[in-house]
């Protein structure tokens, strides 16, 4: 890569753009000396193009009108090179910078709305959440950093959790959603193929996992994987319910992060999964995730109405 920042491509860059520029300056007075051809009779020659028998092109100059629009064009070309950076590492005689800008708009964003978010962070979870203007903005934030992998409906995707039900992987508690939020989630399953068996205890503990929530599944086959289920006991539980503090889904119910057919739930147990969701303590502040954690909770349950009563989550580890 040090080929590409010495200083041999910066003049490299600084040439092509002033020759680019400078160069429709020259083509533009050169084409402004050129004669008009006329005629013996003092009409303007035409270029010889004629279409529909009688349509013909006349070789007339450019409006000088157009020229000087031109000629404009070049010279305001040339003051914003010398005001703002656009020559190789040149910065401009103003010293603006895109980050600079973005960092005065970030920095204005703050003085408008924090002691609005800061407001809501002192305030229960719960409240936020039965808050209109509170959850209209929890709404915006996530739409603007959660829709791309929830949804914009945030009934999740394939390998991303629906968060309008009260399927939890870490817990649903508003402070527990509002960690996850914070410090992001990292869920895996190993590979238990090996663990399990060969493919055939594969596919019949697949067909156990499906009679546990009474899904569509060979009987006999389950009969046979459930002894094959041991090895995943130390996650999932005996009874399958799975585990908050591990992130180990419930296998009970009709709810799957991948897919519930036979087949996804095999490839599960021969490859492993591993999923991902990044912390936003950084990026947004904890005032913002508060917010923003309160209209998530709000997804799956009604502000206005008692908390449910929630088993006690997890201590938080590395969402849903």
């Amino acid at each position: 890569m040090a080929d590409f920042t010495n200083g041999f491509w910066d003049w490299y860059i600084v040439t092509l753009t002033l020759l680019g520029v400078i160069g429709c300056g020259v083509l533009l007075y050169s084409q402004s000396k050129v004669k008009v051809a006329k005629t013996a009779e003092g009409k303007i020659d035409t270029t010889g193009h004629v279409w529909d028998e009688d349509l013909t092109e006349l070789n007339t100059p450019m409006p000088r009108w157009w020229m000087w629009m031109f000629y404009i064009t070049i010279i305001f070309g040339l003051a914003y090179f010398v005001l703002y950076p656009g020559l190789g590492t040149y910065a401009g005689t103003l010293g603006w910078k895109s980050t600079g800008q973005y960092e005065g708009e970030l920095q204005q964003a703050d003085a408008d709305f924090g002691p609005l978010f800061a407001k809501y962070q002192k305030q229960d979870l719960q409240a936020v959440a039965a808050d209109p203007q509170a959850h209209a903005i929890g709404e915006r934030l996530f739409l603007t950093y959660c829709a791309q992998c929830h949804g914009s409906d945030a009934r999740g995707n394939k390998g991303f959790p629906n968060l309008t039900d009260r399927d939890w992987l870490f817990g649903g508690a508003p402070q527990t959603i509002k960690e996850t939020i914070m410090h992001g989630r990292v869920g895996a399953m190993p590979p238990m193929g090996a663990a399990v068996g060969g493919d055939k205890d594969v596919e019949a503990v697949a067909h156990y996992v499906l009679s546990l929530s009474n899904s569509t599944h060979d009987p006999i086959k389950a009969v046979f994987g459930k002894d094959k289920f041991g090895a995943c006991m130390a996650c999932h539980g005996a009874d399958g319910k799975g585990n908050q503090m591990l992130g180990a889904p419930n296998l009970t119910d009709k709810i799957w992060l991948f897919g519930g057919s036979a087949e996804t739930i095999k490839e599960t147990i021969n490859k492993g999964r591993t999923t991902t969701m990044p912390a936003f303590a950084d990026f947004l502040g904890e005032a913002k995730v508060h917010v923003l954690a309160a209209y998530v909770w709000s997804l799956s349950n009604d502000p206005k109405q008692p908390a449910p009563a929630i088993p006690a989550d997890p201590p938080v580890a590395d969402t849903k």
